[in-house]
């Protein structure tokens, strides 16, 4: 059994990474394989092809593999919120919440991730044809084994482009190299109130699995819930994990970035989040249509939640 996540040196995925890493998954008698598919989109059509058995990936962007959503089965939020940062180049004078940064500029940003950045600078008033911003794929993130947010940091220092939308150890390195400024942060307040509910990080599987072999919806949810409940009480263990999967210097950062999310890692999916992911999804042209929250959220598996 496998389990992809469109992104590895990062907190974006991390419960997911972290019990396959610490063995959590095992636990619950899953034996599942981690594997990097870039971008999200190939993620969930892995899934959908029976490539892989579950995905840790952006809920608003299920849609792009399984037509208005037909076929997908949230099990649990990896976390809350939309969980990307605006970051921009240091030498360009950026502040925090000054959004008019963008105009004129590159931004990078990953296949998928790019509508959430998009939708926030139109709820700014941002015009991206009249303000000359152009919103990018980063060079050189479109190969297998490459960590999108570290890497967008990387052309970030090399002025490629002049700003990123990605996860937070993008951000992460970014700042601590001084090569970057965060100027907006969705899961903490900043831009559009309305940008926190684009997406979040979700387990995602088949309804093939759920309904064929429930007793794996069911251990890969509990291994999520025991690994969220493990990093909470104690977030030394994101170092553990990043020292057996990532390069030195982001095994040693990760563990400050998990404890910053620690707080939004909540393993519900709402009925009210999902109507909010939904009509993201529907507006950006990736659904015609907003599905019954029961029908992709399955009641059998929001059980185990409490």
């Amino acid at each position: 059994m496998k389990i992809a996540v469109p992104d590895l040196v990062s907190n974006s995925y991390f419960p997911a990474i972290a019990a396959a890493a610490l063995g959590l998954f095992k636990q619950e008698g899953l034996e599942l394989e981690l594997e990097l598919i870039f971008p999200v989109d190939k993620a969930y059509r892995a899934l959908r092809d029976g490539d892989v058995d579950f995905v840790g990936g952006s809920a608003h962007s299920v849609p792009a593999a399984f037509p208005n959503w037909k076929g997908a089965r949230l099990l649990a939020a990896l976390a809350q919120g939309t969980y990307w940062f605006l970051v921009m180049r240091t030498d360009l004078g950026p502040k925090r919440g000054d959004i008019s940064i963008v105009k004129g500029r590159k931004i990078g940003a990953a296949p998928m991730v790019d509508l959430g950045i998009v939708r926030i600078l139109k709820d700014s008033g941002i015009d991206l044809v009249r303000d000359n911003v152009t919103v990018m794929p980063v060079p050189g993130s479109t190969g297998q084994g490459v960590s999108f947010g570290v890497n967008a940091a990387k052309a970030l220092e090399e002025k490629l482009i002049d700003g990123f939308w990605a996860n937070g150890m993008g951000a992460e390195v970014a700042v601590k190299r001084g090569i970057g400024v965060v100027v907006l942060d969705a899961r903490r307040g900043d831009g559009p109130s309305q940008a926190f509910h684009y997406t979040m990080p979700v387990l995602v599987t088949t309804e093939q699995i759920v309904e064929d072999a429930p007793d794996r919806a069911r251990a890969a949810t509990r291994a999520i819930i025991a690994t969220q409940k493990l990093l909470k009480k104690d977030v030394s263990r994101a170092t553990e994990v990043g020292r057996k999967l990532f390069p030195a210097w982001e095994a040693e950062l990760i563990a400050g970035v998990v404890t910053r999310d620690l707080p939004f890692y909540d393993c519900r999916v709402t009925a009210n989040s999902f109507q909010k992911i939904a009509s993201f999804a529907k507006d950006m042209g990736l659904a015609d249509e907003i599905p019954r929250y029961d029908t992709i959220v399955p009641p059998q598996i929001r059980s185990l939640w409490s």
